[in-house]
């Protein structure tokens, strides 16, 4: 497998609260840059535990009062078929830790109604979104995908980042910018996700990975990327702009 490989910028800390204030300076300087250039901020939320700190630092004094949020688009990376108010719910931990604290326009928060209609559906529902979004924006698409400012991704302990598993239809999806993925993951549920092509296309990418589990999967990818490629969703996340990796060894 040929990999165009990204030069990754490598950042550790002892413990998740460093790793999230140190994630929230890199989103507070990304989204200063975006808006400076070319009047807003394009920022695609992860699911799952480790991010909910890093979305409670930007909800909080002093990040939340430096922020234009006006100016900030909310997306997610992929997101489980389960009702909003389910705590399974990215977009539900994402409402509670940063959305409810904060004065963003609710038309700037492009959720994933993953809920609505089979799993297919909804993936090719947000992909419109998407569309049309971007339609409005056509200065942010290249070669045929949109492109983020920010996609912040995380890691899980088999390599799977998004909804993207080893292994799956989802991570071989060259073509669709939003695919379903069958129940997978804990809890194992039916999913949608972007695909590879979508985030390989953004200006940013910030993995943000804590606990000692993953440290083995994340150095694989990072020592032995080709090789990692093969067996790891997360590894083939190469994207054309800058690559972070915000590790916390601790709790």
């Amino acid at each position: 497998m040929t990999v165009q490989l990204a030069r990754p910028e490598i950042r550790t800390y002892a413990n998740l609260e460093l790793a999230a204030l140190k994630a929230a300076d890199q989103v507070q300087k990304t989204a200063a840059g975006a808006i400076r250039r070319h009047g807003f901020f394009t920022l695609v939320l992860a699911g799952g535990s480790t991010p909910r700190r890093l979305y409670e630092i930007l909800a909080s004094p002093p990040y939340s009062s430096r922020q234009a949020w006006q100016d900030f688009h909310l997306f997610w990376g992929d997101e489980r078929c389960v009702a909003p108010d389910r705590p399974e719910s990215n977009f539900g931990m994402a409402k509670e830790a940063l959305l409810d604290r904060v004065a963003i326009p609710a038309g700037n928060v492009h959720r994933m109604r993953a809920e609505v209609g089979a799993p297919a559906e909804a993936a090719a529902t947000y992909e419109q979104e998407l569309r049309d979004f971007f339609a409005l924006h056509p200065g942010r698409t290249a070669d045929g995908y949109p492109r983020f400012d920010l996609v912040l991704l995380g890691l899980g302990e088999d390599g799977h980042t998004a909804s993207l598993f080893p292994g799956s239809e989802a991570a071989g999806e060259n073509e669709k910018w939003v695919a379903a993925a069958g129940p997978r993951g804990k809890p194992e549920v039916a999913r949608i996700t972007m695909t590879l092509p979508v985030l390989n296309n953004a200006d940013n990418v910030l993995f943000l990975v804590s606990g000692t589990a993953k440290q083995g999967v994340m150095r694989e990818i990072i020592d032995r990327p080709e090789a990692a490629a093969a067996r790891f969703p997360a590894a083939r996340v190469q994207p054309k702009g800058h690559l972070y990796w915000f590790a916390a060894h601790g709790a």
